[in-house]
């Protein structure tokens, strides 16, 4: 009996239309495959890029580091135990110093770990503070420093003192825990005592009116509470520079430093 002859070429198709699926198939994925990789190399050379022209603009100390940016797109970076926003140094309940910080250039040098006062005041600020103070004695106005420079170990004594006496949410509202106090920077100080109603007598008007020509603002403004962090003090003022401080007096309605750099203040 003849054998009935089989046609193989629907199969030979089949299986040629599958090999040319298959190799397709490998193809296209080696191209997204290696599209894919282009993307994520051009992503990393733009981050790595943008770093690179943030470093540059704002030419980084040795050291100094990028921490990220602020909500109204300033640069903040770290240095020698400090945070910087836009090159100003801030200290606030978000922002706080190390426990080794100490301020370099000061008015008489650190020797101890356990110390205050204004002698150990940063030299810029010192000097502007004794200008301020010279000027403010030939209209009859006497000034005096109640608080400078403070180490951490003494403001961990001095809130652990307000915690005992108030409790920590109220000490919280109106004293910096260690670490977090501006005045371990050597930048600030307090003055003529701690009057909240210092800046409705004659020397505190006149203060408040001419503070930026000494580069010094008023730190806790009154009404900016959930900026700063702080209740109102009226006695304590901060160093920035002159252009700085103008900007922020905004015609006596101070602007606040956190709500300047756009930063928070909250532990």
């Amino acid at each position: 009996m003849k054998r009935k002859k089989v046609d193989k070429s629907p199969i030979v198709l089949v299986l040629i239309i599958l090999l040319v699926f298959s190799l397709l198939f490998v193809l296209t994925g080696k191209y997204n495959q290696k599209n894919s990789s282009k993307k994520k190399d051009k992503k990393v050379s733009n981050v790595l890029e943008k770093k690179k022209n943030e470093k540059e603009n704002y030419n980084l100390k040795t050291g100094e580091e990028i921490v990220g940016k602020s909500k109204n797109n300033k640069l903040i970076t770290k240095y020698m135990g400090a945070y910087y926003v836009d090159g100003v140094m801030i200290v606030n309940k978000s922002y706080p110093l190390d426990a080794t910080y100490k301020p370099v250039d000061t008015y008489k040098p650190i020797t101890s770990d356990y110390l205050y006062g204004g002698d150990y005041l940063d030299k810029t600020v010192m000097e502007n503070f004794l200008k301020m103070k010279e000027d403010a004695k030939k209209l009859g106005y006497d000034f005096w420093l109640s608080s400078g420079y403070r180490s951490y170990k003494v403001q961990v004594d001095l809130y652990n003192n307000y915690v005992n006496r108030d409790g920590k949410d109220a000490a919280d509202t109106y004293s910096a825990r260690p670490g977090y106090s501006e005045h371990q920077s050597g930048l600030c100080f307090d003055m003529n005592g701690t009057n909240s109603n210092f800046l409705n007598t004659e020397a505190g008007k006149w203060t408040n009116e001419h503070l930026t020509d000494y580069g010094f603002i008023l730190r806790f403004p009154e009404g900016k509470e959930d900026e700063t962090g702080y209740e109102f003090e009226a006695w304590h003022y901060r160093y920035v520079g002159v252009d700085l401080a103008k900007k922020l007096y905004n015609n006596g309605n101070w602007i606040s430093l956190e709500s300047y750099l756009g930063v928070d203040s909250k532990y």
